[in-house]
């Protein structure tokens, strides 16, 4: 039976998606808790660490060190030592195959889309190999858990309100002011008519002016010296 369902690695500083597996999931429950993922990613500079939020049905668990964290939803019958084991093979996976300046460099989410086989394939492996052929990871990580149980979050970290992250201060934008056009009333049509005949009758008189100095140019200076 899958117990890992969903799983993807986050830059730490930003909540950055780098690479994530292909979703086969499409339940409301499953899309609800892709998006309390998405918003405890955007976190997890607040929970270094291991740490977990569990539901009725699925839960999430995080790992993070340094500039990369992987997180995913499980079952709520995962055992944590197999979902944090998952986790951590998977970040020694990701920080091998890519160094600490293409990580920092990433400025587009999926940067690294083409690591998803690798999530694929390591899901499965876990989803569908026997626990006993894991016993010493497995025992490793449970020990690990004991000695520093991993950050247990409630629902409401992983809340969205609003459209608003929890714990961020919300953006108030005030409507901007409606502003009305008044009517144009006949003295304001009567004043643009006889402005526009001006220009009208001003551009006549600038051309003919022109023809006439080029024709006789003698007269141009005449009529400069009258003028001024």
């Amino acid at each position: 039976m899958s117990m890992i369902f969903f799983a993807c690695v986050v830059r730490v500083r930003d909540g950055l998606p780098l690479s994530a597996s292909t979703d086969f999931y499409h339940t409301q429950d499953f899309l609800e808790w892709k998006r309390r993922l998405k918003t405890l990613g955007l976190r997890l500079a607040q929970y270094p660490g291991r740490g977990s939020a569990e539901g009725r049905d699925f839960s999430i668990h995080f790992s993070s060190f340094g500039d990369v964290a992987c997180m995913a939803i499980c079952s709520c019958q995962c055992p944590a030592a197999m979902a944090f084991c998952f986790l951590e093979t998977l970040w020694w996976e990701f920080t091998a195959s890519y160094d600490t300046t293409c990580i920092g460099l990433a400025s587009r989410p999926y940067a690294f889309l083409e690591f998803d086989s690798i999530i694929q394939k390591m899901k499965w492996h876990f989803n569908y190999v026997s626990s006993s052929q894991m016993e010493s990871s497995l025992e490793k990580i449970h020990e690990e858990l004991k000695l520093q149980p991993p950050v247990v979050l409630t629902l409401e970290d992983t809340d969205v309100a609003n459209g608003v992250m929890n714990g961020h201060t919300p953006m108030h934008l005030e409507p901007a002011p409606n502003f009305r056009m008044e009517p144009v009333t006949a003295l304001g049509i009567l004043s643009l008519i006889l402005n526009i005949m001006c220009a009208a009758l001003n551009l006549i008189r600038g051309v003919h002016l022109a023809e006439h100095s080029l024709q006789d140019p003698g007269s141009w200076f005449c009529w400069l010296n009258q003028t001024s």
